[in-house]
């Protein structure tokens, strides 16, 4: 069974700089020094349109020959296998199978098999430039699944090992994310405002009707192969069978038997309140005056109340485009922090924030300078530096952040407003969205 892994050899702007003066010594070449390191490959080393000795050298050849020598140098493949399914040559016979059948006549690589681990693998370090026309290798989600897997897989059945079947269907990029990071997501939204037409409805006639009432658009029909609903405000429709196990046309059908039946409840039972618990103290408490927060502060808490706050069960839910914001609640969250760090609320405090922000930037950059011709002097000084750079990073996220909290004030604001346009009864309308419009 071969497991494939693909990286990018890249730089950042100081590599770029150490290729303009030394060009051998880039990303591509560490790489290629790693894979052909001789206490890994037992000499299993092999070029692919290219010799391994000399194969930096030619790769850069090719690079300059085309004139494509900036962005991706390379690609690195790690080419695994189970333990114990083959030996060392075998290895290395159908890695270098692979790797000529996927590069073709057209990228130079080297193919070296690593045996210091208990699973056999084989490193392909090949040049991002082909050497007959010029073009780049162009790695993503279309070429990994269609060429790369489906070669890796041929060649494997070919020498009698397993492969690897997928599971299931897929998930978008952004949903598998969201679902490790714990972010929400459209898709999650969009199932969950089903949820709540299912539990109002008996036939599937009239849930299609609920999800009308809560602003969605239905494709449904005798001449619609698939049902798709797109939420209110929103461009992208979304197939039911596309959301999951439970929410095909099939799955609803379902389900809404069940409720006509008297299997399932039309509406769940809430879960169970926990008492707290309290502390008595003796004596009187002396208490500090809270103070009422304005601007962007007060803005943010109503706004982070409405995305992740408890609901009302006879209020109705905010706007879709509202509740479509949830996905960058970690986002909100941390700008909200950053507000109440520095007790920011107005676009002046924001401003000047930013101004002090990037004076100390500027300073430690200043400093650093001076440290570098330090350690070029042969002084030992890396522990400033580290801890010069640590305080960069946090000061350029705090900046970044900055931008990012006058760019979302107006549209937090757009938001705000909807909510409350929703919510107030209409004399207390102006009254109530002028108190979060304040600067």
């Amino acid at each position: 069974m071969a497991y494939d892994k693909i990286i990018v050899i890249d730089r950042r702007l100081d590599h770029c700089l150490a290729y303009a003066l030394n060009e051998e010594k880039t990303a591509l070449s560490r790489a290629l020094d790693y894979g052909m390191e001789p206490t890994k490959t037992r000499h299993l080393v092999t070029g692919v349109n290219c010799c391994p000795e000399t194969a930096c050298s030619e790769m850069q050849a090719t690079k300059r020959r085309w004139d494509k020598r900036g962005g991706i140098q390379g690609y690195h493949i790690i080419h695994s296998y189970a333990p114990g399914e083959v030996t060392p040559e075998e290895a290395h016979e159908a890695g270098v199978e692979f790797a000529r059948r996927l590069l073709g006549d057209r990228y130079e690589a080297v193919v070296s098999t690593h045996t210091d681990q208990e699973h056999l693998h084989c490193h392909i370090v090949f040049n991002s430039v082909s050497f007959m026309d010029g073009k780049k290798y162009r790695s993503d989600f279309q070429s990994y699944f269609g060429a790369l897997r489906e070669t890796s897989n041929a060649v494997s059945r070919e020498y009698g090992l397993s492969v690897i079947e997928p599971e299931g269907g897929g998930k978008h990029y952004a949903e598998w994310k969201a679902e490790k990071t714990g972010r929400g997501t459209i898709s999650g939204l969009v199932r969950q405002d089903i949820d709540a037409a299912i539990r109002e409805s008996f036939t599937f006639e009239s849930f299609l009707a609920a999800l009308r009432r809560q602003g969605y658009t239905i494709k449904y029909g005798e001449n619609v192969k698939h049902t798709a609903v797109t939420p209110p405000g929103g461009k992208r429709a979304f197939r039911l069978d596309s959301l999951g196990e439970g929410y095909t046309e099939a799955d609803i059908r379902s389900r809404l038997a069940a409720v006509r039946s008297g299997e399932a409840p039309a509406q769940p039972d809430p879960p169970p309140m926990i008492p707290k618990r309290y502390r008595v103290r003796k004596g009187s408490i002396r208490q500090r005056p809270r103070r009422k927060l304005r601007g962007f502060r007060a803005l943010y808490v109503y706004y982070l109340f409405l995305l992740g706050g408890p609901r009302r069960k006879k209020r109705r839910p905010p706007p879709f485009s509202v509740r479509a914001e949830v996905t960058r609640l970690h986002q909100y969250q941390r700008q909200f922090s950053l507000l109440q760090k520095y007790r920011v609320d107005t676009d002046r405090q924001l401003s000047t924030l930013e101004d002090a922000l990037q004076a100390q930037i500027d300073a430690l950059t200043d400093r650093r300078k001076e440290l570098y011709s330090q350690r070029r002097e042969g002084l030992n000084v890396e522990a400033e530096i580290a801890a010069i750079n640590g305080e960069l990073r946090q000061l350029r996220r705090e900046l970044k952040t900055c931008g990012r909290i006058g760019a979302d004030i107006p549209r937090i604001r757009q938001q705000v407003r909807l909510c409350r346009e929703q919510e107030a009864p209409a004399p207390e309308k102006d009254r109530r969205i002028k108190k979060f419009e304040r600067k």
